[in-house]
Formats: structure tokens, C-alpha cells, sequence
């Protein structure tokens, strides 16, 4: 084969390659999805949209079972989180751990791919410091009961926990990155637990936050992989041209420094928010579409970082939707890729396709599942009726539908009541996988269920 030939086929299979990837999940995109919200679709709504698009992980602050019964059978795997809150628990009593792995990981392997638990958030940044001594135990205890749980999906499951940059006492110049000593003691025996297990050391780095520290126009392109001077390291004789390098690098020195160079390192938090209170620099949608789109197209390059080169570092984005309850400055709640409704707030370039279209049923009443539990038919109609447009009056007593006096007869007027007000869409008729749309008209006697017919 001439030389040129084998230019021009290596160069077809790159570019082959380079589509390809971009148009099927990869390995090292994940996002975020936070639920600190009273407005947000359906898991079930919510995993087909992220079928769409180039995401293969998700991170939960938690261990939501309607989300990991969605992931069943899907190509997506999640991180879930024990809070700080159980960190005490967790540490100071191995059935404790037990207790958790059974209710929060067994239900659902092995359909759905439980990649890690993420022990606490920012749990060394906490400012308790009983908090933090605790952190290591719990992990251990956690390890321990995946373990002795004698399912082979468990075992394999890593344990791990978050951290912010503030773990830092120095991450700039990249190759001077060093871990606070005050807390050294602490983190020597989570590294080494780290490295014993094979678990990855997980942060959360923000370019935001760099350039809110530092709001010059320079800064804001370096943060966001614009064309910039960039920055040279003199301690690696490196230039860097991106924050996001930056701050993993440091961490990745930081590592190294403590005796760790081996540990894996993955971006559990990274984002941009696109709306912002009027004092706070930066937030807007083109400068969030900057940074996602081209951190993105960054990771799709695989050329790594330059301490780490030829390998993209596994990172979620920050966030999959808007969390509306969350308190603080506007910002905090403006980091969604995605609205309540599935569609874009702006184009990352993670889709590989039109989302679908939303299903929405032609007609039908939505009832109550056949085996679900009287406590979850009491929620439904608990959080039906306190919804707008929701009239709960006709299963009142003396009212025509009160009879049956059951919660399943409520539970069922109530929620049909809520599917027809709120669209009727088929997420509309979810209720955490409790009920199900049907075409027969539940109807009877004097009560009428509103519906296709009615």
C-alpha cells in the first residue's frame, strides 16, 4: 500500500471513528441529577430522554428506587449517595451498612448497573469534623456488607466519596498541587482505602467559581476552552490553556505528592449555570453552552490532560435539570441542561437524536396498578389533591364517588383527576410506577371518572 493510501485509510478510519463515538454513549460523559425539586418529569420520562442523547452515567445525590427501576435494562449506569447525615450510622455500626446495601443496592441488581456509592458530599469541607473522621469507617462498613452480601454485581460495586477543590492548600501552579495538612491524617487513610479497592478519588472541580474569584476577560476564556494566551507551569514546564485541565492536574499532583499517583480521578460535579442574580458575573446561557459544549467536545477529543494524556478523565455535568427548591443566589438553581418539559435550555452537543416526541395519550383514565401498596395509593392521593385544578370534594364524605370508602377507590379517582388536568400525558399517569392507563372506564353508579367519554 503507497504511503498515501495508508494517510488517506488511516485518516478515514479516524474520522469514522470520530463520528461514530459522537453519535453512541461514551464512557466518560455522565451528568447529574439532582431531585432538590417539585417540577421535575418522571424517571421514566427522564432515562428516555437520556437515551437520546451521548450520556452513560448518572450520579444521584441518593438512591431514588423509581430511578434505578428506570435504568433496568439500559446501557446507563448510576452512582448513587449515602448524605453526611449517615455517615454516624454507617461508621459506627457495620448492620447499619448492611441495612443500607439491602434496601438501597440489592432491590435492584443485577438490571441495573450500580457502577459506585458515593459516601457523603463534600464531606471533609463539611465543618464537622466528627463528620469527617467518620468518613473512612463508613466507607469500610459499606465495602464490607457489599461484599458479605454474596451477590457477585455487589461485590464488584466501588466505594468511594466526593470531594471539593477546598481539599486543596495549593492547586495552582497544576504541579505544586497539594492537599490541606490539616486534614491529611484523614485523607492518607482514605487514599490508601482507595488504592486498595481500586475506587476512584471523585471532586468537583468549577471553572465557574475560578472566574468568579477572578472575573477578567482572560480569565473567563481559559475557563471556558476559548483561545487564550494560557498559562505556563514552570514546575512541569507545561501550558495550559483550559481551567478544567488545571484544577485535575492539581489534583492529580496532589495525588501524586501524597504517595497516590495510581488513584483514578472522576469529575463527580462540573458545570456552568446560564442565568444568574444581576451581581453575578458570567451567568448567561452562551458562556454555559461554552463551557459544556466545548468541555464536551474536550472529553470526545480523548487527548486527556496534560499529566494524564491519551485518556478522557470520567466526568458528570452539572446537572440534568433546574432544581427549583434549592435556597441561595439564582444561580444555584440555573445550572439544567434540560427543562421540566425534556427539551434543551440550551445545545451542549449531547444529543444523538430528536428526543421523542412525548407520548400523549389519545384518551383513558389513568387507575392504580394491580399490586400496588395501600401506603403508595395513600401518597398518590395525598399529593393529588393537593394540586391545582384537582377536585378531591366528590370522594368527601356524601360526595358521589365516597363510596367505596377505600384508599384504592380514592387513590384512584384522585389520581385519574390529576392525569386529566395536568395534560394527560403518559408521564402524567406515573405516580412512581403505581398506576397504569387503561381504556375501560372505571366509572360506576353515580361517580364519573373524567375521561376519553365521559
Amino acid at each position: 500500500m503507497a504511503p498515501s493510501t495508508r494517510l488517506f485509510f488511516a485518516m478515514a478510519m479516524l474520522l469514522f471513528s470520530f463520528f461514530f463515538s459522537s453519535a453512541s454513549s461514551q464512557s466518560f460523559i455522565g451528568v447529574n441529577y439532582g431531585q432538590v425539586a417539585d417540577n421535575l418529569p418522571p424517571p421514566s420520562a427522564t432515562i428516555q430522554l437520556l437515551r437520546s442523547t451521548t450520556v452513560s452515567k448518572i450520579r444521584l445525590y441518593g438512591a431514588d428506587p423509581a430511578i434505578l427501576h428506570a435504568l433496568a435494562g439500559t446501557q446507563i449506569s448510576a452512582v448513587i449517595g449515602a448524605a453526611n447525615g449517615e455517615i454516624p450510622s454507617l461508621a459506627s455500626d457495620p448492620s447499619a451498612a448492611s441495612r443500607w446495601v439491602a434496601s438501597n443496592v440489592l432491590p435492584f441488581l443485577p438490571s441495573t448497573s450500580i457502577s459506585s456509592i458515593s459516601v457523603g458530599n463534600e464531606a471533609l469541607s463539611f465543618g464537622d469534623p466528627s463528620v469527617a473522621s467518620q468518613l473512612l469507617p463508613a466507607m469500610q462498613n459499606l465495602r464490607s456488607a457489599l461484599i458479605a452480601s454474596s451477590t457477585p454485581s455487589a461485590a464488584s460495586i466501588k466505594v468511594t466519596s466526593v470531594h471539593s477543590m477546598a481539599v486543596l492548600a495549593r492547586s495552582e501552579p497544576p504541579s505544586a498541587g497539594a492537599f490541606h495538612s490539616d486534614i491529611a491524617p484523614t485523607l492518607q487513610g482514605i487514599l490508601d482505602f482507595l488504592n486498595k479497592t481500586g475506587s476512584p478519588f471523585m471532586i468537583n472541580p468549577y471553572p465557574f467559581f475560578a472566574y468568579r474569584s477572578d472575573p477578567r476577560p482572560e480569565t473567563l476564556a481559559f475557563c471556558l476552552f476559548q483561545p487564550n494566551p494560557g498559562r505556563f507551569d514552570a514546575g512541569s514546564k507545561i501550558t495550559y490553556t483550559n481551567m478544567f485541565d488545571a484544577q485535575v492536574d492539581a489534583i492529580h499532583s496532589a495525588l501524586n505528592s501524597a504517595g497516590f499517583p495510581g488513584i483514578e480521578i472522576v469529575v463527580a460535579e462540573t458545570g456552568w449555570p446560564y442565568r444568574g442574580d444581576a451581581n453575578e458575573v458570567g451567568t448567561n446561557v452562551d458562556n454555559a453552552r461554552a463551557f459544556n459544549g466545548n468541555l464536551i467536545a474536550h472529553l470526545r477529543s480523548m487527548v486527556g490532560t496534560p499529566l494524564m494524556p491519551g485518556k478522557s478523565v470520567e466526568t458528570y455535568i452539572f446537572a440534568l435539570y433546574d432544581e427549583d427548591l434549592k435556597p441561595g443566589p439564582t444561580s444555584e438553581r440555573s445550572f439544567g441542561l434540560f427543562r421540566p418539559d425534556l427539551t434543551m435550555t440550551y445545545d451542549a452537543g449531547l444529543m444523538t437524536k430528536a428526543p421523542a416526541a412525548p407520548a400523549v395519550a389519545a384518551g383513558g383514565w389513568c387507575v392504580p396498578k394491580e399490586g400496588a401498596t395501600e401506603e403508595e395509593l395513600q401518597a398518590n392521593l395525598d399529593f393529588a389533591c393537593g394540586q391545582q385544578g384537582v377536585d378531591c370534594l366528590p370522594i368527601q364524605p356524601g360526595g358521589a364517588c365516597f363510596e367505596p370508602n377505600t384508599v384504592k377507590s380514592h387513590a384512584a379517582y384522585a389520581m385519574n383527576q390529576l392525569f386529566q388536568v395536568a395534560g394527560r400525558n403518559s408521564w402524567n399517569c406515573d405516580f412512581r410506577q403505581s398506576a397504569i392507563l387503561t381504556s375501560q372506564n372505571p366509572s360506576y353508579d353515580g361517580c364519573i371518572f373524567p375521561g376519553s367519554g365521559s
